[in-house]
C-alpha cells in the first residue's frame, strides 16, 4: 500500500487540505505552535477515501441524480443520500488499508479509546465551516469498532444536512472527499469552546469561552446552557454562570453516556478565570498563525489544555485594511446607494476610482472612514444631523460608538474634517427650473464625449483614457451647481416638513406637494414602461411570446430580433428599443458595473412589463402623472388658505408658497447624477469588455466575464502583460461566494465590531415592525416579499416589502399599493420614488423580510413609521 493513504497529524499541516481534509489540515497546524497540545494521532486521507470509493461505480449513478436537486427538495436528498450511505458503509475497507491502520493503532496503543472524526476537504474553511455536518465518534475502542467508525466517517460526507449544505454554498458533491482523522481520546472535567473574537458583534478584541463540565459534545449539541466568560485585554470583564444539569461521559467498553450533574456541582464554574485567561491567550496564538479569528473546541485535562479542534469564524464581517493602529469608524457605502449587496473586484475599485471621498473596502462593500469628522466637535454635529435625517440607525449607531470612553479621540475643531471650505458660502441659487435644465444638459453633452472619444481607444491606450475620463466623471459630480440644487431640494422638503408641522400640526406635508415633480428621470423610468405594455396589450402573439420567456427564459442577445418576427412584434420591439435606449444603462445593483445591465439582459424587463399589461389599461402612465399632479397642487391650495387664517397668516403663506415652489423646482434633480453615473458605466463597461474579449482571444482568459474578479489596475496590467494569475482570480471567486452570504453593518469599528443602531421609540403599537416614515399615508394589503425583482410577480393592491430599491426597482412602483425596505433614508431613491408616486412607505425596517412571510396582510403606516403584521399566516 502507498505511504499517502496513512499519515500521522505530525507530518501535515493546513497546506494539505486536498489529503486530510479541513480538520486534519488544522490539526495538523496547530501541532506545530510552540505550547499548544494536540491529542497524537493520525489521517486516513482522501487518496484512502477515493480508492475505497471507486470499488463501487454505483456511486457515480447516485451523485449524478443528487446535483440538480435544489437545497430544499428534502425528501429527494434524504432518499438518495441515504442510498449513498448505504452503499458506502456496505463496502469492505481493503486488507492492506487496515493492516496499515492496524499498525498505526499499534504504535499508539492498539486498546487505548480514541476519537474517529470526519475531516472534508471542503471542511473548516475560510468561506465555510461546514461544522457540525459530517459525524464525529468518541471513544471508541479496539480496531475492528475502529475501522467500523472510519466507514461510518467517509458515509457521513452524505448526510442530509451535508448534502444540502453543500449545495447552499454552490460545492460541487464530486469534487468533494473524505478524510479520516484518528486520536487518543481526552478525558477532561471540563470542556468547551472558544472564540476568539466575539462571535456576535464581531469585536476582534473581545474573546469568548464557553465552557461545561465532562466531555464537549454536552455543549455542542446543546444538552446543557454553557458557563460564558467574555474576556478582553487580559481579563474576565464578564461571566454567566449556569446551572449545569448534564455531563457527557465516556463508558468503560466504548462510547458515551449522559450523567446528571449532583446539584451541588451544577452551579460550580467550568473553569476559573485565571484558567479562562490563560485558554484565551492560547487562542490568541492560534488566531495569530492561522492569520484570523478562530473557533477553537478545547478540552481542560490535569490543568492543562488539549486543542482538538480550530476552524475560522466564517460569519464575521471582514474589517478594512488600515496602516495604523488607531481606532477607525466606518460607515457603510452601500445603505446610502442602496445596495448592500457583495460586489465584484472590478466594481469596487471602479467605484472608489470614481467616487467623490476615499473609500476603505471590506467582504465586498465599500465604507468612509468617518473617524475624522466624529472627533471634530463642529464636524462631529453636522456628521450625526445629516446621518440622522438619512438614516436615523447610522445616527444611533454612531452615537453608541462616541458613548464609549476614548473610543474616538476629540480633536480641536481647527483640525481639518476634509477639504478646505470656502471663505464664505455661496450664494443661494434662485428657483429657476432653467438650473436644472442646463446642469442635465451639461451632463449629457460630457457622456456624449465620453461614447464618442471612447470608440478609438483600445488596449493600454483606452485605460489612460479612462483615468482621465474618470477625472471628468468626477468634475461633472461635484459641479457646485449641482450640489446647490440637490441640496435645495432638500432643505425645501425639510423645511416644509418641518414648518408645517409646527404651524398646522401636520406630519410629512411635503410627501403630497412634492407629486409628479418634473425632470424626475427615475419616476419617468417607472412610467415609461407603463407605455411600453400599453403598445404590448392588444398584440396576443407577443404577450404569449413574453409569457414564454418568463417560464422558460430566452437567450438575450436574440430577444429583440424574436419579439419582431411576431404579429405586431416590430412595434412591441420598437418599444422596448426605445425605453432601453433611455434606460438601458441601469439594472439592480447599478453601482457595481459588473451587474449586467437591462441592455446587456433585456428580458430583466419581461416580468414587468407582464404586470403593467395584466394590471393596467390604457394610458396609464399618463393618468398616474396628471393624478399626481392634482393632488400636489390641491394640497398646495390646501396648505396656503390654512396658513392665511392663521396669526401672521399672510407671511407664512408666502414663505410656504416660496418653498413649495422651490422643492418642485430641484427635488426630482435629486435623481439624475446617479442616471448620470451609470450612463458612464455601461460606456466603461463595454469598452472593458472589448479588451476581456481580446484577452480570450489571446487564451489569456477562458471567459470575458473572468475581468470582473480583476480590479481596474489589475485588468490593465493584464492587457499590458496578456498575463493573469489564473489563481487569483479562483480565489477571488471563492471570496466573492463567501462574501454573499454576509449581513452589510451600517457602522463598523476596527476592532471589527459591526453596530447596528436602535430606534428609541415608545409611540408604536406593540409586536409593530418600527422603520423610518418617508412617504405618507396608511395602507393595507397583502405583503409580497420579493428578494429577486424577476419574481415579482405583483397585482394591484400588493405591498412590496424587499431588501433595498436602488432605481431599477422603480418600475414596479407603479404596481403597488405601499412599500418597506430593510434599508433606507428619507432621500433615497426608493423613498424619492415612492413620495413621487404617493405611496405609503416605511424605510430602514430590520429583518423585514424575515420577520414578514410572503402573503401575510400587513398595514403600513407611511406618515407615523411603522407596520403591523395582521395575520399571523400567508
Amino acid at each position: 500500500m502507498r505511504e499517502r493513504y496513512l499519515l500521522g497529524l505530525q507530518d501535515v499541516d493546513e497546506t494539505d487540505i486536498a489529503l486530510v481534509g479541513g480538520k486534519g489540515a488544522h490539526l495538523g497546524g496547530l501541532a506545530r505552535i510552540e505550547g499548544v497540545r494536540v491529542p497524537e494521532g493520525f489521517c486516513v486521507t482522501t487518496d484512502a477515501f477515493r480508492w475505497v470509493v471507486e470499488q463501487a461505480p454505483a456511486i457515480g449513478d447516485l451523485l449524478d441524480r443528487l446535483a440538480p436537486l435544489a437545497p430544499d427538495d428534502r425528501e429527494a436528498i434524504r432518499t438518495l443520500s441515504a442510498r449513498i450511505r448505504r452503499t458506502i458503509e456496505g463496502i469492505a475497507v481493503p486488507d492492506d488499508l487496515v493492516a496499515a491502520i492496524t499498525r498505526a493503532l499499534g504504535g499508539l496503543g492498539e486498546r487505548s479509546a480514541y476519537a474517529v472524526r470526519s475531516s472534508a476537504t471542503a471542511e473548516d474553511l475560510p468561506t465555510a465551516s461546514f461544522a457540525g455536518q459530517q459525524d464525529t465518534y468518541l471513544n471508541v475502542v479496539g480496531p475492528t469498532e475502529i475501522l467500523r467508525h472510519i466507514s461510518r466517517c467517509w458515509a457521513s460526507l452524505f448526510t442530509e444536512r451535508a448534502v444540502a449544505y453543500r449545495r447552499q454554498n454552490g460545492i460541487d458533491h464530486r469534487t468533494v472527499r473524505m478524510a479520516v482523522v484518528v486520536q487518543r481520546m481526552v478525558f477532561p472535567h471540563a470542556a468547551g469552546v472558544l472564540f476568539t473574537a466575539d462571535p456576535v458583534t464581531g469585536n476582534r478584541k473581545v474573546a469568548t469561552v464557553d465552557a461545561g463540565f465532562g466531555l464537549g459534545e454536552a455543549l455542542v449539541s446543546g444538552l446543557v446552557n454553557p458557563d460564558v466568560f467574555t474576556v478582553r485585554d487580559g481579563e474576565v470583564v464578564a461571566r454567566t454562570i449556569a446551572a449545569k444539569q448534564l455531563e457527557v461521559r465516556p463508558l468503560p467498553s466504548g462510547g458515551t453516556e449522559e450523567v446528571a450533574i449532583e446539584s451541588r456541582r451544577q452551579e460550580r464554574p467550568a473553569l476559573t478565570d485565571d484558567q479562562a485567561v490563560r485558554l484565551v491567550e492560547l487562542g490568541r496564538r492560534i488566531e495569530a498563525h492561522f492569520g484570523r479569528p478562530q473557533d477553537i473546541e478545547w478540552c481542560l485535562a490535569d490543568d492543562g489544555f488539549a486543542i482538538v479542534q480550530s476552524r475560522p469564524i466564517t460569519t464575521l464581517f471582514p474589517v478594512p485594511e488600515r496602516g495604523d493602529q488607531d481606532n477607525h469608524v466606518y460607515v457603510s457605502v452601500g445603505h446610502g446607494q442602496m445596495m448592500t449587496d457583495a460586489m465584484k473586484p472590478l466594481g469596487l475599485s471602479m467605484w472608489r476610482l470614481t467616487a467623490m471621498v476615499p473609500m476603505h473596502e471590506a467582504g465586498g462593500r465599500l465604507f468612509v472612514d468617518v473617524t475624522p469628522r466624529l472627533a471634530s466637535p463642529g464636524g462631529r454635529a453636522g456628521l450625526l444631523d445629516v446621518m440622522g435625517r438619512g438614516d436615523p440607525l447610522i445616527r444611533d449607531a454612531l452615537e453608541t460608538v462616541l458613548d464609549r470612553d476614548g473610543f474616538v479621540p476629540s480633536l480641536p475643531d481647527t483640525v481639518p474634517a476634509g477639504p478646505p471650505r470656502a471663505a464664505r458660502p455661496p450664494a443661494p441659487i434662485e428657483t429657476d427650473p432653467a438650473v436644472v435644465t442646463g446642469l442635465i444638459e451639461r451632463s449629457q453633452t460630457s457622456v456624449a464625449a465620453l461614447e464618442r472619444d471612447i470608440r478609438t481607444k483600445t488596449g493600454p491606450a483606452l485605460f489612460d483614457f479612462l483615468l482621465t475620463a474618470f477625472e471628468e466623471h468626477k468634475r461633472v459630480l461635484g459641479d457646485p451647481l449641482s450640489h446647490q440644487a440637490i441640496m435645495a431640494g432638500m432643505e425645501a422638503t425639510w423645511w416644509l416638513n418641518d414648518t408645517l408641522r409646527e404651524w398646522l400640526g401636520e406630519k410629512n406635508a411635503a410627501d403630497t406637494l412634492t407629486l409628479s415633480g418634473p425632470d424626475n428621470v427615475t419616476s419617468e423610468m417607472g412610467l415609461a414602461l407603463l407605455d411600453v405594455a400599453d403598445v404590448i396589450r392588444p398584440l396576443p402573439e407577443v404577450v404569449a411570446f413574453l409569457e414564454d420567456v418568463q417560464d422558460k427564459g430566452f437567450p438575450d442577445g436574440a430577444f429583440l430580433d424574436e419579439l419582431a418576427k411576431l404579429p405586431g412584434g416590430t412595434g412591441a420591439r420598437d418599444a422596448v428599443a426605445a425605453y432601453l435606449d433611455r434606460y438601458g444603462m441601469r439594472c439592480v445593483g447599478e453601482i457595481d458595473i459588473t451587474r449586467p445591465r437591462w441592455r446587456e439582459r433585456p428580458t430583466a424587463l419581461v416580468p414587468v412589463i407582464l404586470d403593467n399589461v395584466r394590471n393596467f389599461g390604457p394610458g396609464a402612465a399618463a393618468r398616474r402623472f396628471e393624478q399626481g399632479r392634482r393632488k400636489a397642487r390641491e394640497k398646495e391650495l390646501d396648505v396656503l388658505s390654512r396658513l392665511r387664517a392663521l396669526p401672521d397668516g399672510a407671511r407664512k403663506a408666502d414663505e410656504t408658497q416660496r418653498m413649495i415652489d422651490r422643492v418642485r423646482t430641484f427635488v426630482g434633480y435629486r435623481e439624475y447624477p446617479k442616471y448620470g453615473i451609470v450612463s458612464r458605466y455601461l460606456i466603461y463597461k463595454r469598452a472593458l469588455l472589448e479588451e476581456a474579449e481580446r484577452l480570450v482571444d489571446a487564451e489569456v482568459l477562458p471567459r470575458k466575464e473572468d475581468i470582473f474578479y480583476l480590479t481596474f489596475q489589475e485588468l490593465r496590467d493584464a492587457v499590458r502583460s496578456n498575463q493573469v494569475d489564473g489563481r487569483l482570480v479562483r480565489r477571488r471567486k471563492e471570496a466573492f461566494r463567501s462574501y454573499r452570504a454576509l449581513t452589510t453593518p451600517r457602522v463598523l469599528t476596527s476592532d471589527g465590531e459591526a453596530v447596528s443602531g436602535t430606534y428609541r421609540r415608545d409611540d408604536v403599537p406593540a409586536g409593530a415592525l418600527i422603520g423610518l416614515p418617508v412617504s405618507a399615508g396608511t395602507v393595507e394589503g397583502r405583503a409580497r416579499v420579493v428578494l429577486d425583482m424577476g419574481d415579482a410577480g405583483l397585482e394591484a393592491g400588493d405591498i412590496l416589502v424587499t431588501t433595498y430599491t436602488d432605481p431599477s426597482w422603480s418600475p414596479l412602483f407603479v404596481g403597488i399599493a405601499g412599500l418597506v425596505t430593510e434599508v433606507g433614508g428619507l432621500m433615497t431613491h426608493g423613498s424619492v420614488i415612492a413620495r413621487e408616486y404617493g405611496l405609503p412607505a416605511v424605510v430602514g425596517v430590520e429583518r423585514a423580510t424575515r420577520l414578514i412571510r410572503d402573503g401575510q396582510r400587513i398595514r403600513v403606516h407611511g406618515t407615523d413609521g411603522y407596520v403591523e403584521i395582521l395575520s399571523s399566516s400567508a
